[in-house]
């Protein structure tokens, strides 16, 4: 039996996080079911209002108003369990994403693609709990000086996220091309290190979880084995019966072989893992008229980029895989049946 993730006054009995994974792959089905479980579930607040019907027109509002809505759904799914929500620093008007989320009773929030410098402002006098999404040894450092510094809080929770991850990446193409598995645990066991000093400076346990790659008990042994208290896995959940996602975008996983999943250029600046597919094809030579915009991240340039990338990840959470970005972990290729949740969660138990 494996020892609980301990957060705080948190406890998840299984010390498993699943990943935040938007556009509308990871909300309140799949992250309820593995609270349930005895994990932590964790919606993906990213474009989380896309089947509201002013989307289109006021989506800060609708996504505010799915961000409460998929937080009620999860607990009453939960059974008392665990949820989180992952929330991008990136996201236009982060505060009010974050502040929403705190104030519909989120237990955890999540945060990375950038640095939260100011997350624990905006989370202060409440009982939510913080965890910065970090790459390397130099970004922890960062966070949590000027935590410290501004606020005198350190993280509640640090997810250590690799360069195996699905989706947007914390690291260049030329640092994808270059780690390999020995090198990148040296930086796991270094930020493990770190946080460790860091609490014991503040009087308090910070529990790491390690992220990117994770798909199996092996992979979640050997995450342990470097001295980490949990894992965080996404796309293991994907092909789930509970997962949020539709049917086909189940299915491409599944038809998915390793030489399909690749590394793109997201329109928004990152690179990102996805699997490859008429639409990736088609955007190399051709631009996409852009007809709408979402105003998803602040880094994007409507008039430069060659396509929506909130449309593209809005087609694949319909099912309209062959117009889609479809974010995956490196391991989606081993995704070859429908699983629950409690039937992955009973195997890394």
């Amino acid at each position: 039996m494996r020892k609980p993730l301990v957060i705080g006054d948190l406890t998840a009995k299984i010390p498993v996080i699943q990943g935040g994974m938007g556009v509308g792959i990871s909300l309140s089905g799949l992250a309820g079911s593995v609270a349930a479980c005895g994990g932590v579930g964790v919606i993906s607040t990213a474009q989380i209002g896309w089947r509201e019907p002013d989307f289109g027109k006021r989506p800060f509002e609708a996504n505010y108003r799915a961000i409460e809505k998929e937080i009620r759904k999860a607990r009453e799914i939960a059974k008392g369990g665990i949820i989180g929500v992952n929330i991008m620093v990136a996201t236009q008007r982060y505060e009010e994403y974050v502040k929403t989320a705190v104030k519909a009773g989120v237990d955890l929030i999540i945060s990375g693609a950038g640095l939260p410098i100011d997350l624990p402002k905006y989370v202060e006098g409440t009982k939510t709990k913080i965890a910065p999404i970090v790459s390397s040894l130099k970004s922890l450092n960062v966070i949590c000086r000027m935590w410290d510094r501004k606020y005198k809080k350190a993280p509640d929770l640090v997810v250590i996220e690799g360069p195996k991850a699905g989706g947007h990446l914390g690291f260049s193409r030329e640092e994808l091309d270059t780690f390999t598995d020995e090198s990148y645990d040296k930086v796991i066991l270094s930020i493990i290190e770190k946080v460790k000093e860091y609490g014991e400076t503040c009087s308090k346990k910070i529990p790491v979880v390690v992220a990117g790659g994770i798909y199996d008990r092996a992979h979640m042994d050997h995450a342990l084995s470097l001295g980490a208290d949990g894992v965080q896995m996404g796309t293991r959940f994907v092909t789930t019966k509970e997962c949020d996602a539709a049917p086909e975008y189940k299915e491409a996983y599944l038809n998915a072989q390793k030489e399909d999943i690749c590394i793109v250029q997201s329109p928004v600046g990152m690179p990102g893992r996805a699997i490859k597919n008429p639409f990736m094809d088609r955007v190399k030579t051709e631009k996409c008229r852009i007809e709408h915009c979402y105003h998803c991240i602040v880094t994007c340039k409507p008039a430069e980029i060659p396509y929506c990338i909130t449309q593209a990840l809005v087609n694949a959470a319909k099912g309209r895989v062959e117009d889609a970005l479809l974010f995956c972990g490196s391991n989606a290729y081993r995704s070859h049946e429908i699983e629950t949740v409690e039937e992955i969660m009973e195997e890394l138990s």
